[in-house]
């Protein structure tokens, strides 16, 4: 029997704040694990989820399985807001991994910065398989968490999309995405716009990463002829999807559960044509012609969120950071 303490390795938001990941190291390990799960070699199983019947609070389990990193965790995610106001809402999101070679754990973790980071890579992957040829500009709508970290992981993927469009309301954001972009690429412009609907007429990609208190509302007839749109937020009408040429998802059960609010008149969800992880191993096409326009919904897939995890909790570890809890002594 084995008597020896088996520590847990805690990392906080704040261990975890400023380790150093780059775009590139993010979007490769993202589409690392949905090729990895396209293959047949990792799991994914449909999330749990349980709501207080008033709407007070909601919370998520999340259980995978990287087959080829060899690592099994969890994500759990609770939000208590009763009163929709940011002064009392309550959000926390944690992920626990373990080894699945020596069956040991790795590390539990806040999960704040593993979204922050997964959802932009993944946005970055499907506008590479979705995009017209040629596709040159991009309209950003929203300035928050996401929306600061759109730009560095889009152009990774994308270094054609030379005309970057941001649309927003908060100063501190707009200042942000700026910031973090020129991190990226000191010679980047970056054109702020005042009319997103007007913008969105001369944009080959618009995401929206806004919130739920935004106004705007992309309309279908806003947009160009080979557009591509990627709903991350808000920012999009729901005629966006329903009169959309193709329709791609990262996960077409996961968009039948979250996405009801793009519904058409009907009450109906448009059906997904192809996901992304069948894109990325070429047994579906993101694209047929070039003037389509296509809607893409990008939502999680825990194996995204166990790779970035991983990625980062190694990288933490490795700089001595955290604190090591004997869980199980």
């Amino acid at each position: 029997m084995n008597t020896r303490p088996t520590p847990l390795r805690v990392l906080s938001r704040s261990d975890l704040a400023d380790v150093p990941i780059s775009p590139a190291d993010v979007v490769r390990a993202v589409e690392d694990a949905y090729l990895a799960f396209a293959a047949g070699d990792s799991d994914n199983p449909r999330k749990l989820s349980v709501a207080h019947p008033d709407g007070w609070s909601v919370a998520y389990a999340m259980l995978g399985r990287d087959g080829r990193r060899r690592v099994v965790a969890m994500k759990t995610s609770y939000k208590f807001d009763p009163h929709h106001d940011r002064s009392t809402k309550r959000y926390y999101t944690t992920i626990t991994l373990y080894d699945d070679a020596t069956g040991m754990p790795v590390a539990m973790m806040d999960c704040a910065r593993v979204g922050a980071l997964r959802t932009p890579a993944v946005s970055a992957l499907l506008v590479r398989e979705t995009a017209r040829p040629g596709a040159r500009s991009v309209l950003l709508i929203g300035t928050g968490t996401q929306g600061r970290n759109a730009l560095p992981h889009l152009l990774t993927a994308n270094p054609g999309l030379n005309r970057l469009m941001l649309y927003g309301t908060h100063p501190e954001g707009l200042e942000s995405v700026r910031r973090q972009l020129l991190d990226h690429d000191p010679r980047a412009e970056l054109e702020l716009v005042s009319d997103p609907h007007e913008a969105a007429r001369g944009a080959d990609v618009i995401l929206a990463t806004a919130g739920p208190g935004t106004h705007v509302a992309i309309e279908a007839k806003d947009l160009a002829p080979g557009a591509t749109v990627v709903l991350v937020g808000y920012g999009l009408a729901p005629s966006t999807l329903t009169e959309a040429d193709r329709v791609i998802a990262t996960s077409a059960e996961q968009m039948a559960l979250t996405g009801t609010d793009m519904a058409g008149p009907d009450g109906r969800l448009r059906p997904v044509d192809a996901e992304l992880p069948q894109i990325l191993n070429r047994r579906a096409v993101g694209r047929r012609t070039d003037d389509e326009r296509v809607f893409v919904y990008n939502s999680g897939l825990v194996l995204t969120d166990i790779a970035v995890a991983h990625a980062l909790a190694t990288r933490a570890i490795a700089e001595g950071r955290g604190t090591e809890v004997p869980l199980w002594d």
